[in-house]
């Protein structure tokens, strides 16, 4: 009697357990008997392979001992000979297991410790495993829970099923949180852990503000206005770009609310944090002229393969532009993805007119030329001595003052001065070792092999090991501050398309893959970079 009691205990303490944690019933019962099975081995000797098994409706525990049939019995622990395997079993072979039965065996007290222990990490596995599993769909979304503890800044919630952690950096400056306050958060990772809370929460995360209004404003919830992106100083300012599917809806308008209700429970969420809604636009001008509102933009100049954009504000404007410790335009930059240069009108002129005395200089000298002409010259758009030497005839004497005969001496002068240049480049593309197979490159230059040669490439295999972050730089954002890299072929106006066509050539050339290939891995290369634009 007191050993049905026994084992109908057992299955009430699984029960229990199961209820309690939210687990299978099952699983607990199992980590029972990884605990049995445990203890027995420190009884019966670790090598022996004990298996213990619960009956689910009985409670009855069975211990067995498998056993490998074998010719020569080397570890009588865990073999046995195939004589006596086939007098329990006739059909055994080599190979096969035999279960022998083990006597019933009492726990003593470090046993029953250990299978504790093996219980409690079995069962903590199982609730892991749960959480996990009911929460990896929910990433994305905005939970509700109370504050169960806070522990160095960080904040423990108890999400009811589960328990999820606010870091310290998570949390909105200047926000406290007590022992049952109630506290809601964006789900942006759930993950397996060894220890610890796996359920992280977050209330900076940019996409905490969208959802926050995705469940103010209807018209986002029914897919009728989209957020298309969000930039924020968390507790302090923030900037959402929206549009609408639907000409009649003014989506700023919209978020904003009648009297500005709908931004004001935002807001209020946030703890006072300032929201910038702007009408998102395709034309990157336009979308970045609307993003550093409520400061007035005089002209913008994009460079499309640096995703740079320079921005001209009037002298009175500089100051909102940049913002507060350059706030501002730092929002502005995280919710277009341009890099962002401010100029007030003045340090433009001034820009333009040191550029335009450098080329002037640069023609004086090159040309054997007055003052004067190379003024002309750079005044009428000439950027390089190129341009000059390569320019349709006609477009140099129409300029006032000039004739035929003086535009085609410019011209003989300009390609004779160029000539000297490459000859000078050549010899010293040849002392530093650069092959003059690379020369066969299309695109590569004299002076970019020169480049080239001073960082160590000399053959196709070299220049073939290359990426175009190599040769023309990369950017590096963190925490909206863009950091630039250089590349070795800087300065040289090389976009990022025309080197990768560089590299792939000579990769097609040094024999790495054919053509087909090199044309298969350009077209996948240029798909990824409009997807992520």
């Amino acid at each position: 009697m007191a050993v049905s009691a026994n084992r109908l205990e057992l299955l009430q303490i699984a029960d229990a357990v199961a209820r309690e944690k939210v687990i299978d019933r099952q699983i607990v019962i199992a980590a029972m008997e990884d605990a049995i099975q445990k203890a027995a081995r420190s009884r019966y000797g670790s090598e022996t392979d004990v298996r213990a098994e619960i009956n689910p409706k009985t409670g009855e525990i069975r211990l067995q001992r498998l056993l490998q049939v074998v010719d020569n019995v080397e570890n009588p622990a865990i073999e046995i000979s195939l004589d006596l395997a086939t007098d329990q079993n006739p059909a055994a072979r080599v190979g096969d297991y035999i279960a022998e039965a083990l006597p019933p065996m009492d726990f003593g007290r470090i046993a029953a410790q250990s299978a504790k222990q093996v219980i409690v990490q079995k069962v903590r596995e199982a609730e892991r495993d749960r959480q996990f599993d009911e929460f990896k769909d929910r990433i994305g979304e905005i939970i509700n829970g109370s504050v169960k503890r806070v522990e160095y800044g960080n904040v423990i919630v108890d999400l009811g099923r589960g328990e999820g952690i606010v870091r310290r950096d998570e949390m909105i400056p200047r926000e406290a949180f007590r022992y049952g306050d109630r506290i809601r958060a964006y789900v942006y990772d759930v993950r397996r852990e060894q220890r610890g809370p796996q359920i992280f929460l977050s209330r900076t995360h940019p996409q905490f503000m969208a959802k926050l209004f995705a469940q103010e404003v209807p018209e986002i919830y029914d897919g009728i206005i989209e957020v298309k992106s969000v930039a924020r100083d968390p507790g302090s300012r923030a900037k959402m770009a929206v549009i609408s599917r639907d000409g009649s809806i003014d989506p700023v308008g919209a978020c904003v609310g009648m009297r500005g209700s709908r931004v004001q429970a935002v807001v209020n969420e946030l703890q006072g944090e300032k929201i910038d809604i702007i009408p998102w636009s395709p034309d990157a001008a336009t979308f970045i002229v609307n993003a550093l509102q409520p400061a007035e933009v005089a002209k913008v100049v994009l460079d499309e393969d640096a995703s740079r954009i320079e921005v001209v504000v009037p002298d009175d404007q500089l100051s909102l532009a940049i913002g507060r410790r350059g706030q501002n335009v730092r929002l502005a930059s995280q919710l277009t993805g341009w890099d962002i240069d401010i100029l007030t009108e003045q340090e433009e002129s001034e820009r333009r007119q040191k550029e335009f005395q450098e080329r002037s200089a640069l023609f004086n000298t090159a040309l054997d030329a007055d003052e004067v002409v190379g003024q002309l010259l750079a005044s009428e758009g000439f950027a390089s001595l190129e341009e000059i030497a390569f320019v349709e005839p006609d477009e140099l004497a129409s300029i006032e003052g000039f004739d035929e005969e003086t535009a085609a001496e410019l011209q003989q002068r300009a390609r004779d001065y160029l000539d000297r240049l490459e000859s000078e480049h050549d010899e010293e593309r040849k002392s530093l070792g650069v092959l003059d197979e690379l020369k066969e490159i299309p695109g590569l230059t004299s002076s970019m092999l020169v480049a080239l040669g001073k960082d160590g490439v000399k053959t196709i295999e070299d220049f073939a090991g290359y990426v175009p972050d190599d040769l023309v730089g990369w950017a590096e954002r963190n925490e909206g501050e863009t950091t630039r890299h250089g590349g070795v072929l800087d300065g040289f106006s090389l976009s990022r398309s025309d080197a990768e066509n560089m590299i792939m050539t000579a990769r097609v050339r040094a024999g790495w893959i054919t053509e087909d290939e090199a044309a298969a891995e350009q077209e996948a290369n240029a798909a990824g970079e409009e997807a992520e634009a």
